[in-house]
């Protein structure tokens, strides 16, 4: 159809999008334009402005590789990233939720650790930390048998891909729940870290005037036949930032309460100041599957 004028154009657009055998493809390509039509307007988006944008694209593009993304790095400083995760856990975003976003550093294979076991695998100062977790079902019961990965920063904000002086999945390490759903171990405390800000991203957080630091935390995935698979991240209680990610990552239910304590730590060679975390994790039912590695 030879288009009249641009009120036109959207519904010639969106009467091409209503052809699309597939249904839901059809219902996702037929709102996002017209939403992307209706911004333009609503913004007045100017001919230099869509260059611009275009052109912000294609570099995030050029900046994605094997240990960067740059697109997921966009898409969490926008609150996309969070809006998908809690839209689709916690009963389709009707009750507070454990799930939260991946993350870039996610490895597979990390080292099978018994409980009470460490995380550490090359010297890494920093005070101690404890760690008791229970992982049960929306009905109570303890889930028993489940895979629980867990990974997190050095007490610099390295994790250890990104880091020399670290060993080979250092502060990575996968357990095993028991009969009561438990799993417990040992590490230090995680520090938060900075995004990268030499692309797309850091050009919109300068020119927002936005902080770029993530609040310090610590990853689980707990995988278990049967139900969702649970990506989680628990925020440290006193970071400076944690009411300030740049990433809308931190809700009231991920917030752990990690304890100070100033007395002489439950072994021998744990000097004061030493911290502990006990934390509930809630399995949904739903669809069993390893997320692909965000980077290699």
């Amino acid at each position: 159809m030879i288009i009249a004028n641009q009120e036109q154009l959207t519904d010639v657009v969106v009467a091409v999008m209503e052809r699309t055998p597939d249904p839901r493809l059809r219902e996702i390509m037929t709102s996002l334009v017209k939403h992307l039509h209706g911004f333009v307007r609503e913004t007045r988006l100017t001919e230099k402005e869509w260059e611009k944008a275009i052109g912000s694209i294609v570099r995030m593009g050029q900046l994605t590789n094997d240990t960067h993304n740059e697109v997921v790095l966009m898409a969490g400083s926008l609150g996309l990233s969070a809006l998908v995760c809690l839209l689709n856990n916690g009963n389709n975003g009707q009750t507070e939720t454990a799930a939260n976003l991946l993350g870039p550093f996610w490895r597979m294979h990390s080292p099978v650790t018994e409980n009470g076991g460490s995380l550490l695998r090359s010297p890494t100062p920093g005070p101690a930390l404890f760690v008791n977790a229970v992982v049960v079902d929306q009905k109570g019961a303890p889930v028993a048998g489940a895979e629980v990965d867990v990974w997190h920063s050095s007490t610099v904000g390295l994790y250890e891909q990104q880091d020399p002086e670290q060993a080979e999945m250092n502060l990575r390490g996968k357990f095993t729940t028991d009969d009561q759903g438990r799993f417990w171990f040992r590490s230090v405390k995680p520090a938060g870290y900075p995004l990268p800000v030499d692309g797309v991203v850091g050009e919109l957080l300068k020119a927002q005037h936005r902080q770029h630091f993530r609040p310090a935390h610590l990853h689980t995935l707990i995988y278990k036949p049967g139900l969702k698979t649970l990506i989680s991240q628990v925020y440290v209680s006193d970071d400076p930032v944690l009411d300030n990610d740049p990433q809308f990552g931190v809700t009231r239910r991920l917030v752990g309460n990690f304890v100070r304590h100033d007395e002489p730590g439950p072994t021998p060679d744990v000097q004061a100041p030493w911290y502990s975390l006990d934390y509930r994790f809630v399995m949904e039912e739903g669809e069993t599957r390893l997320p692909r590695p965000p980077i290699r």
